[in-house]
């Protein structure tokens, strides 16, 4: 019920009308966009996308650039079964992927359960990252992470966390298996749209990593700023 009682009070924070957003580039107006998106999305949680917009307008508020205004969601209190990834453009409104997205080896097999910061966990992060450059590694083309919350994921670059294709991201494995394969912490989705789905993300668009952790909720400077009113 704690969980629930803070979740509706940062949502409600979220939803506030941002009567000077108009004139602020950039800022997504949440009022507004949040039931486009939803009735484009009609599996995507409320709650979750409008923390997710609320984090983004934070974001900016703080200083952080996203020229392609674009916004990666990942809810994983959904099982791993389920599209749990969206992205969306915040300017368009439009609904550009929805997709597999694998987790952390030890943040659960089919139910995501643990997440960490710290490296050589295996684990998943939370929170808001920011997407980097690319390179081709082992997992072929890789986009690199760039963690923004402080004491949640900011351990993302050096823990070598990024967004690659996958052998065991796909709806065959499933059929197999009854869930997706795990990571080592990456959010790794299906080798069949990996490459136009990076593209579209990489070179400073924001990804928001959801799960009703409580401490996270509470102290994010992503959900929890100001935003003009």
């Amino acid at each position: 019920m704690k969980h629930l009682k803070l979740v509706l009070t940062i949502v409600g924070l979220a939803c506030l009308p941002l009567l000077g957003a108009g004139k602020v580039p950039g800022y997504c107006q949440i009022p507004e966009t949040a039931p486009v998106l939803l009735d484009k999305a009609p599996n995507l949680n409320p709650n979750v996308v409008r923390l997710a917009l609320k984090a983004y307008d934070c974001a900016l508020l703080l200083g952080y650039k996203n020229p392609k205004q674009i916004l990666t969601i990942i809810d994983y209190s959904l099982p791993s079964t389920q599209k749990r990834m969206w992205v969306v453009n915040v300017q368009t409104k439009q609904v550009l992927y929805n997709v597999l997205v694998a987790q952390g080896k030890f943040t659960g097999a089919f139910i995501a359960k643990y997440f960490s910061n710290k490296p050589q966990s295996k684990q998943s992060s939370i929170g808001l990252f920011q997407t980097n450059g690319t390179y081709q590694g082992h997992n072929g083309l890789s986009l690199r992470l760039i963690g923004l919350d402080v004491g949640f994921n900011d351990k993302a670059a050096s823990r070598d966390i990024v967004i690659h294709g996958a052998w065991y991201v796909s709806d065959d494995f499933v059929k197999r298996f009854g869930r997706l394969g795990t990571s080592w912490g990456c959010p790794a989705v299906s080798k069949t749209v990996v490459g136009p789905l990076i593209n579209t993300i990489k070179d400073g668009t924001f990804v928001f990593s959801y799960y009703p952790n409580p401490t996270w909720l509470s102290q994010s400077k992503f959900l929890n700023c100001a935003l003009p009113n």
